[in-house]
């Protein structure tokens, strides 16, 4: 049977120490978060960014607007939050409502307060390596990895989706650490032939328990960051009762990749307040 990755255990530890750095500064860190539209699940992942901040003894704020918000007032909110001190990193909640362009709001954000690492800089940064803070989840993704002890130069990555938010910045990190990356996406052929083949397994592709343990590599690592609702219950992308009896550690859903992302958004809005008032 598979190691069963902690998430909740390792995003404990990392807001402990977070909150100690907190101490060491002047003043709070602090993050703002823009919800436009009240999507009854952006409301709850929001609600739990600002539980977090309030945990580590951060200033948050959220700024909550009408889902019929025109584009410009939204880059204005932007524009005046780069602009306030006491505010480290900015956040805009995805999904937007179809007539905002999220990427030009984000790369409206300061690269110094875009605590996502989304702003086109920020992903130019990670691309070629001097990067200060990188996608949340890509990075927990990482720290997994780490805290079981996984060396990962030399292993074979695959990393199912490619995504901004996590398929791309996710294989650029593995190859930053010297693992070989490989890519899948919906026009994949032979998918399974790809998947078999990895070390580390990584699937963000929204679909339920797509990944079934005739896809796996034997004592391999599975990454599950899948978040689909069926019935009452959440599950991953990875069928996770079949396939954590022939691999060596696994995420579960929930209590996986989750709370990595958002003890990362902590971890990254410190490391901008750092800098900031430094």
């Amino acid at each position: 049977m598979a190691k069963i990755i902690d998430g909740n255990k390792i995003a404990k530890s990392i807001r402990g120490k977070v909150k100690r750095r907190v101490k060491t500064l002047s003043r709070p860190p602090g993050l703002a978060v823009i919800q436009l539209g009240k999507d009854p699940a952006s409301t709850v992942y929001v609600n739990n960014k600002i539980k977090d901040c309030h945990r580590v003894n951060f200033h948050s704020e959220v700024h909550r607007l009408d889902e019929n918000v025109s584009q410009n007032d939204v880059l204005e909110l932007v524009d005046r939050l780069n602009n306030l001190q006491k505010i480290d990193g900015i956040l805009l909640q995805m999904p937007t409502p179809n007539h905002i362009d999220g990427q030009s709001v984000i790369d409206t954000i300061l690269p110094t307060k875009d605590v996502d690492g989304l702003s086109s800089a920020n992903q130019g940064r990670l691309l070629i390596g001097r990067h200060q803070v990188t996608p949340c989840t890509p990075t927990g993704i990482i720290r997994l990895l780490d805290e079981i002890g996984l060396d990962i130069t030399g292993k074979k990555a695959v990393c199912i989706g490619r995504s901004t938010l996590v398929g791309k910045p996710a294989g650029l990190l593995l190859m930053e650490r010297h693992a070989t990356v490989t890519y899948c996406h919906s026009k994949t052929e032979n998918l399974a032939t790809e998947t078999r083949k990895a070390d580390i397994l990584i699937a963000a592709v929204g679909q339920p328990r797509m990944i079934t343990s005739q896809m796996v590599k034997p004592e391999s690592v599975i990454i599950d960051v899948g978040i689909n609702r069926i019935g009452q219950n959440l599950v991953g992308d990875v069928d996770f009762e079949a396939v954590e009896k022939i691999v060596s550690a696994i995420t579960p859903v929930p209590g996986g990749v989750g709370p990595m992302t958002r003890a990362i958004l902590l971890e990254n809005t410190l490391r901008l307040a750092e800098s900031n008032i430094n």
